[in-house]
């Protein structure tokens, strides 16, 4: 658990909570909405609790003074036929409720998502996202993730995007 306050933000907590916590469910049936609103569908990809316990994987939960505003979290991959490799971690669900957005909590959540990652051995952080998030692109852009190889069910649909970057231990 790690606290920050501001007072441009209030307090803000991150805490490690496992993708099968109350608030992460909460918070992922946010995002599956958000995904309906933008691609008309919700993510289909199949995620299961014991994905994101450790050491084969890690989900967060940043609370705004109490209230949980936002998430992420990673699971481990291995190497497959879509240029994943033994040392990925995927990136999934990360997520800021909209009234908390513009708070830098989204680049704060991935920058200890990626630490955790480091710390448990994980050489490279993957994701799927799409061209209608463009937000999250940038995010992802500006924080050293280039365009990879598709991978993941999505992988032949005209607007997925698949990103990745090195990850390396001063994260």
């Amino acid at each position: 658990m790690e606290s920050t306050a501001t007072k441009d933000t209030g307090t803000v907590e991150f805490r490690v909570t496992g993708y099968a916590h109350p608030d992460a469910q909460a918070l992922s049936a946010e995002v599956q909405q958000e995904y309906v609103r933008r691609y008309g569908d919700p993510d289909e990809t199949v995620l299961h609790a014991e994905d994101f316990e450790a050491p084969a994987g890690l989900f967060m939960i940043a609370y705004l003074d109490g209230r949980p505003v936002a998430c992420g979290g990673w699971r481990a991959k291995q190497a497959g036929p879509d240029g994943l490799r033994d040392g990925d971690a995927e990136l999934k669900r990360m997520f800021v409720i909209p009234d908390a957005r513009g708070r830098g909590l989204a680049r704060a959540v991935l920058r200890r998502l990626e630490r955790t990652a480091v710390e448990a051995g994980r050489t490279r952080f993957v994701l799927e996202t799409g061209t209608e998030q463009p937000e999250a692109i940038a995010l992802y852009e500006s924080e050293g993730y280039v365009a990879i190889r598709k991978f993941g069910i999505y992988k032949d649909h005209p607007l997925s995007v698949c990103l990745g970057k090195e990850l390396v231990e001063a994260v």
